[in-house]
């Protein structure tokens, strides 16, 4: 399958290396499985032999890949890996899949009175988005970053991970986050190709996240269709 090149897209070869982290942890590709031929797997993948080599490289970096001349390309399973989608808990019913997301509206204002404290300003930046696993829409979500952080925020400053712009673009690492899940209704905002009608029962997160000094940055709500996609959260053997 050809990867998206979209305007907020993440280069190519993260894309493909973050699509095969997201398989490894799901099951989907074994400890100790070796790829296919390089040229085999760019040409099931749409793209270049050099893009693939290149997000090849950057698993063998991150110590998921061992790559043995001669023989060909081996899985390393790591319980915690540095992924850009480290945070992302949905995965497909049948696990794994690429996420993307597609800005709807970035708009600049009061700060919801039913969100819990996160920074000092009185206003924030709300992100609406829809959100992709593959080629399926799966959730639609509400993203509020504190103010105080940047004073516009557009939707051409934005990428696929909003972690990796506040990283890169405004100095903020997000280190940890708490998440609520339970059912709720779809917002009347939401794109219709999300799929499920407006005020249809869903699953529903609420999460506040933190930055590498402990004070809470933002706040967000994301619907999804728990027909599509599940929650979940991989530990790592103490």
């Amino acid at each position: 399958m050809t990867q998206s090149a979209t305007p907020q897209a993440l280069p190519i070869y993260v894309q493909i290396s973050e699509r095969l982290i997201r398989e490894i942890a799901a099951g989907h590709i074994a400890d100790g499985a070796r790829l296919p031929p390089e040229r085999e797997m760019a040409n099931e993948l749409g793209v270049a032999v050099g893009t693939l080599r290149k997000a090849l490289a950057d698993l063998e970096t991150k110590g998921m890949l061992e790559r043995i001349q001669g023989s060909g390309n081996y899985v390393r399973h790591r319980p915690q890996v540095a992924s850009v989608y480290a945070f992302f808990r949905l995965e497909k019913v049948g696990g794994g899949g690429l996420p993307t997301a597609e800005v709807l509206s970035v708009d600049r204002m009061k700060k919801p009175s039913d969100a819990p404290f996160f920074g000092l300003s009185s206003e924030g930046h709300r992100i609406r988005r829809l959100r992709h696993l593959d080629e399926d829409a799966i959730a639609v979500e509400e993203i509020w970053l504190d103010g105080g952080l940047q004073d516009r925020i557009t939707r051409d400053d934005l990428s696929d991970s909003l972690y990796l712009y506040y990283r890169e673009q405004l100095g903020v690492i997000v280190a940890s986050v708490a998440d609520e899940i339970g059912v709720g209704q779809v917002p009347d905002w939401a794109d219709p190709r999300f799929g499920l009608d407006r005020g249809q029962a869903c699953g529903y997160i609420e999460r506040v996240s933190w930055d590498s000094a402990g004070q809470p940055v933002e706040f967000s709500r994301t619907w999804f269709d728990n027909n599509k996609a599940r929650y979940m959260s991989r530990m790592g053997k103490g």
